[in-house]
């Protein structure tokens, strides 16, 4: 697994750097060889999860160094599919190194023993693990994009057609992308919450436990359906929806990361996501 996890980072990096190049010189054939190194990358990683799955007999989640592979992994999953859809070549600028950092993080996490309990293998607690990691994925494409939709806009605004103003999408598209990342993680993340608690309550006999991890995932949850209600209703969009979107991945970094490290609760306990 190692051997495969160490290709996965080398494919991750080098993509990156072409997707570098392509920012700067626009040449199509290096876009194309950034996505086939990551699209390869991505299936080296899906193999090692596979298999280390196999080996330990559960979903690969039970610390800092696995809950990294698998952001990663979920981080570029969502990338291929939405630069499938809307044809977005410029993401992969924002993908392939955020990827790159996690695996690398990942590489130098603390490996701690996983020590097996019979509740990791419940079907509610992997549907919860996968559906948490995909939909911030979505989200952390959606912080990319509003830095992209910023960085358009000033450069419209400016009247100079710069170096941005060439390489970026229109703010339509660049909007419109962006509420499709956050409409599908807030599904996703929905999705993790409901299937969260029917955990939780067969495990711990209760919906809800003010666990800190809890109560942080559903203060970014409250604040992701902020976001999506004043686009519908008020109709943020535009500058305000892009600032909104990344500050939305700001707390989800903290409640990823900074609840594990500075408070204390089941949930770290148990898998330190």
């Amino acid at each position: 697994m190692e051997l495969l996890l160490i290709i996965t980072v080398l494919c991750y990096l080098i993509s990156s750097g072409i997707y570098v190049a392509f920012l700067f010189f626009q040449k199509e054939a290096l876009h194309k060889w950034g996505f086939y190194l990551l699209a390869g990358g991505f299936i080296f990683h899906t193999v090692a999860i596979i298999a280390t799955a196999v080996r330990i007999g559960s979903l690969p989640a039970h610390n800092l160094h696995q809950n990294l592979i698998l952001a990663a992994w979920a981080v570029v999953g969502v990338f291929l599919l939405f630069r499938l859809r809307y044809n977005l070549k410029i993401l992969g600028i924002f993908a392939a190194p955020l990827a790159s950092a996690a695996m690398i993080a990942a590489m130098i996490a603390p490996r701690e023993p996983v020590q097996m309990q019979q509740i990791f293998n419940s079907f509610w607690l992997v549907l919860h693990v996968i559906s948490i990691f995909i939909g911030e994925a979505a989200f952390a494409l959606a912080c990319g994009l509003g830095i992209f939709y910023i960085l358009q806009e000033n450069a419209i605004k400016t009247k100079r057609r710069g170096f941005f103003f060439k390489r970026l999408p229109n703010l339509e598209l660049l909007d419109a992308s962006g509420y499709a990342c956050l409409v599908v993680g807030f599904s996703m993340l929905t999705l993790g919450f409901i299937t969260g608690f029917v955990y939780a309550q067969l495990v711990w006999g209760r919906l809800w436990s003010w666990d800190p991890k809890e109560v942080w995932s559903g203060i970014t949850w409250l604040l992701y359906a902020a976001m999506l209600h004043g686009r519908l209703a008020i109709g943020w969009r535009g500058r305000k929806a892009a600032v909104m979107a990344i500050i939305g991945f700001a707390f989800l970094l903290f409640t990823f990361l900074g609840v594990n490290f500075l408070l204390q609760g089941h949930h770290g306990d148990f898998t330190r996501w």
